[in-house]
């Protein structure tokens, strides 16, 4: 995978704007309708329609939401292998500290020639026991202080 395809798109904040424009539309759309493909109209010098699937327009609702709230994004096929630079730019670590997730088993890679190669699915499932992983143990902290009257 080339590294632009990692690279996030930072909204403007004219881009943020009409993201947050747009959005309810798009919601509102998919909440009352469940056709499986959705067709787009574009009014320019003529009128083109463009059919794509339900899928992908729940896609572009994400998108459009993180660009309201500011946020850049970026997409990934699940299917990819990143190189170990990538997947620990996508973690925010450092490649040593990546490297060491890898070997001890908590996120599936092959080698290809001397390279480890890292498979995106793998990595996404760790960021997300992660992540539940992080927020419990703030609910336990939380919980604990409380318990404690501090």
């Amino acid at each position: 995978m080339s590294q632009s395809m990692l690279d996030s798109v930072q909204p403007s904040e004219a881009d943020r704007e009409t993201a947050v424009a747009a959005l309810p539309r798009v919601r509102h759309y998919l909440n009352t309708h469940d056709h499986s493909t959705v067709r787009l109209t574009a009014d320019g010098f003529e009128r083109e329609d463009l059919v794509v699937p339900r899928s992908a327009v729940r896609l572009f609702e994400r998108i459009l939401a993180y660009m309201a709230a500011g946020a850049g994004t970026s997409i990934v096929p699940t299917n990819e292998e990143l190189t170990t630079q990538e997947a620990a730019n996508l973690l925010n670590v450092s490649r040593p500290h990546l490297i060491g997730l890898l070997e001890a088993g908590k996120i599936d890679y092959r080698m290809v020639g001397t390279h480890r190669r890292v498979n995106v699915e793998s990595l996404l499932e760790y960021m997300r026991r992660d992540d539940h992983d992080r927020r419990s143990a703030a609910d336990e902290l939380t919980q604990l202080s409380q318990d404690m009257g501090v």
